[in-house]
């Protein structure tokens, strides 16, 4: 009696033995991935430090070059991804174990990230220099008040939140034509947000050199926009694979991922309004200056 493997979950291995393991055919993108990494991190030193190769200066032409590479094998590789999960459906409920533990502890390890931009500012706030008066904020600094535009970026990205928890409803009830629209309205929600904060930095009074509350600011707002950036993207070729009905009620960890991705970023964002827009630019901190 013949069985259908993909129904039941298994697969056959090299040993012709059924199992429900993903193996995975042997792949060009890894080693591609390095070089393109390789290429990406040489142009950028080679940009900072004005450095020529035979009498030519790559320049941003270079660092461009190697974003371009990068980008390119990350769009080819996931597409066989997407390819194994749609087409052939390899990613087995036993293989999205290893993809959960997978995205797990890549979200953690952005979560140790940020910490070290916290540490930094909150280092630098608790225990104020002579170099910015033994004050937080410092005297010269112009900060930007919370609950202004901030507080409106936070409306946005909460709001953006409850989106994507509809979306993640609406695929495990099967109402595909939701989960598109909410999807739509999340990836929306997330380019108003970036544009906020492009607007916020176009304003802000100070620059990124501008003492180390400026610096502390600008890495820890500005990472976080890139994320929101990334998170955007992700959620948009969810939107385009929900689309083409590539999630059903039990196959959709791609768009898990991305959601989890998406709840990461706001809770992130809800740290950084709390600890650096409301508590370090309105509370601060006097000490007491060194003898």
């Amino acid at each position: 009696m013949a069985h259908d493997h993909h129904a039941t979950g298994t697969h056959f291995g090299t040993t012709g033995k059924p199992h429900p393991y993903h193996m995975v055919r042997p792949s060009i993108w890894p080693m591609a991935g390095s070089f393109a990494a390789g290429l990406l991190a040489a142009m950028v030193v080679l940009f900072m430090h004005k450095t020529e190769i035979f009498g030519i200066s790559p320049g941003l032409v270079g660092v461009g070059l190697g974003l371009l590479s990068v980008a390119a094998v990350m769009f080819f590789w996931w597409k066989d991804i997407i390819f194994e999960a749609v087409k052939e459906k390899a990613h087995t409920p036993i293989a999205e174990i290893g993809l959960r533990y997978g995205m797990s502890l890549f979200i953690a390890s952005e979560v140790m990230f940020f910490v070290a931009f916290f540490w930094a500012f909150f280092a630098a706030a608790l225990f104020p220099t002579e170099a910015i008066g033994f004050v937080w904020p410092p005297a010269t600094i112009e900060v930007i008040m919370p609950f202004g535009l901030p507080l409106l970026m936070t409306m946005i990205l909460l709001l953006s939140g409850c989106t994507v928890t509809w979306a993640h409803h609406a695929i495990l009830d099967g109402h595909n034509d939701q989960a598109v629209k909410a999807l739509g309205l999340t990836v929306l929600l997330g380019v108003i947000f970036l544009c906020f904060q492009v607007y916020e930095y176009h304003h802000a009074a100070f620059g990124f050199k501008d003492t180390v509350y400026a610096s502390a600011f600008y890495m820890a707002t500005g990472f976080h926009g890139f994320h929101v950036f990334v998170g955007t993207v992700f959620l948009f070729v969810c939107w385009l694979r929900a689309k083409k009905g590539h999630f059903d009620q039990k196959h959709h960890f791609g768009f898990e991922a991305a959601a989890w991705y998406w709840h990461f970023v706001d809770v992130v964002w809800l740290f950084l309004f709390v600890a650096i827009y409301w508590w370090g630019n309105t509370v601060g901190v006097n000490a007491v200056p060194a003898p």
